[in-house]
């Protein structure tokens, strides 16, 4: 809903300083990203790694069109890789500081290969 009032806002020509807009590319972003196919929902735990990509705005320079291929390369990136974070968040129901910094790694270098990045 804010992202939606401040895109409202925005297409009337509002003056929206740095963070504002920030915002607005981000909420664009995760938008894309909580998007699933229907009778096709994604694992939760494999939810985790994804929505992490896009709030802490590894994502933000990814064209938003591109959004979707990026989480699917993504997620059989992690399904091939990293099967163990997706475990450990399975099993403890969250995302362990250790498991944080190894995939704040993982994203960093997977976005600078993802073919998208603006």
């Amino acid at each position: 809903a804010v992202v939606s009032t401040q895109s409202t806002g925005a297409q009337f020509g509002s003056a929206l300083d740095a963070a504002t807009q920030s915002l607005l590319i981000r909420g664009v972003r995760l938008t894309e990203l909580l998007k699933q196919g229907q009778y096709v929902p994604m694992d939760i735990n494999e939810q985790v790694a994804v929505i992490y990509c896009g709030v802490r705005g590894h994502l933000d320079k990814i064209d938003p069109a591109m959004v979707t291929d990026f989480e699917k390369a993504f997620v059989a990136h992690m399904r091939t890789n990293l099967q163990d974070i997706i475990d450990d968040v399975k099993v403890t129901g969250q995302l362990t500081e250790a498991n944080e910094a190894k995939l704040k790694d993982v994203v960093g270098n997977f976005v600078s290969t993802f073919a998208y990045v603006l």
